[in-house]
This record gives C-alpha cells, structure tokens and sequence, in this order.
C-alpha cells in the first residue's frame, strides 16, 4: 500500500510485529487495532499502532489476582 500517509500495511506490520500476514489480518477482521481504516478491500493500520495484546493472557492475569488473597 503506497501514497497513505501515516498507514502501514499488513504485510509492513507482520514485518514489525513479527506475526504472520494472516494473523495481522485476523486483528484487523477483530477491531483490535485502534485507529485501523479500510479502503476499498485494502486495511490501512496507522504507523504507531502497537501489537494487540493476545486476550487470553490477560484473562489469565486477572483471574490470577483473584486468587492472589
């Protein structure tokens, strides 16, 4: 994807997160990037967007604190 300024691909995000084209694309199918745009049949996912977190782990922490009396 060429010419949007402030947006990267899929492919240039893989490429900074180290994950998968297809994995980048299952968070932008999910909205789990904020800020994400759709063009056409092209995402647009802004420049500074950082890696969404995976949900289970955050799952697991707090049913950690729970436990953690």
């Amino acid at each position: 994807m060429n010419g949007i300024k402030g947006y990267i691909s899929i492919r240039e995000a893989s490429g900074k997160w180290g994950v998968s084209k297809r994995r980048v694309n299952q968070y932008c199918v999910q909205g789990r990037i904020p800020g994400l745009a759709r063009f056409g049949r092209s995402w647009a996912i802004p420049e500074d967007a950082e890696k969404p977190g995976d949900p289970r782990r955050i799952a697991k922490k707090k049913n950690e604190s729970l436990f953690a009396i």
